[in-house]
């Protein structure tokens, strides 16, 4: 199984993770039928056998077909299809996808613009700090810890403890929705960017470019996670012709 690019249309060819390539693949199986709701996957070690990877490699992607409702697991049995149609709401942790942003839309936006007015010196230095370190970071694990701290961060400066009690309650999902955005949507870069917009209005002060950049942010969140749910059907087999 070729792992290494993905095309899509007529668009240039992206490289891709091992884990994407191998939840692609996976995905695909179970949506065209060849695993029907209630089979059994084969085992970790036949399928990183089949499609040549390793154990890590395939179990972020079991994760990730468990996130998107896909498949479930059983502890001792292992992994079953629960659905073989289009998943359009994953859970993030305790969270629907749809309901974690619907709160970050009535929270963060209004939050993000009293911290425009509000922000002390030190939330700005401290913010400033988080985003170098960010847009220097590759590692996704890494990247995605600090991805939180940036949005408990924006709560912080804006000098109201139940917003930060909200983000502070809604971490784990942020994190496990970040980590699933930047594996399968290459979201990092322009992540960067987004909070960057946001940092420059916060520093400038303006409530309303603060948030407009919220706004933008979680709008391309919501954008790529559909992109991700929902993407358009190429059902090009992987090279090699490997069948999981």
């Amino acid at each position: 199984m070729n792992l290494s690019d993905s095309q899509t249309g007529d668009s240039v060819p992206r490289r891709v993770s091992a884990m994407e390539a191998v939840l692609g693949h996976l995905r695909s199986a179970i949506e065209r039928g060849d695993y029907a709701v209630g089979d059994k996957l084969p085992s970790e070690a036949e399928l990183c056998r089949r499609l040549e990877v390793s154990r890590p490699v395939l179990r972020e992607a079991l994760r990730a077909l468990q996130t998107m409702g896909l498949t479930v697991s059983r502890t001792g049995k292992g992994t079953f299809v629960l659905s073989n149609g289009p998943v359009e709401d994953p859970t993030f942790g305790d969270y629907a996808a749809s309901d974690l942003l619907e709160v970050r839309r009535h929270v963060e936006i209004p939050m993000t613009g009293y911290a425009a007015t509000r922000r002390t010196p030190e939330d700005l230095d401290h913010l400033a700090h988080l985003l170098e370190r960010m847009e220097r970071e590759t590692d996704t694990t890494a990247w995605v810890a600090m991805d939180t701290l940036f949005h408990l961060a924006v709560a912080q400066a804006a000098q109201n403890p139940v917003f930060r009690r909200v983000i502070e309650e809604i971490r784990d999902a942020l994190a496990r929705q970040s980590a699933f955005l930047n594996e399968l949507g290459d979201r990092r870069e322009q992540s960067n960017r987004e909070h960057r917009a946001i940092v420059e209005a916060l520093v400038d002060g303006s409530s309303h470019d603060a948030t407009e950049a919220m706004a933008h942010h979680l709008d391309r969140v919501e954008t790529t996670l559909t992109a991700i749910v929902r993407p358009e059907r190429t059902d090009a087999p992987p090279e090699g012709g490997h069948q999981a």
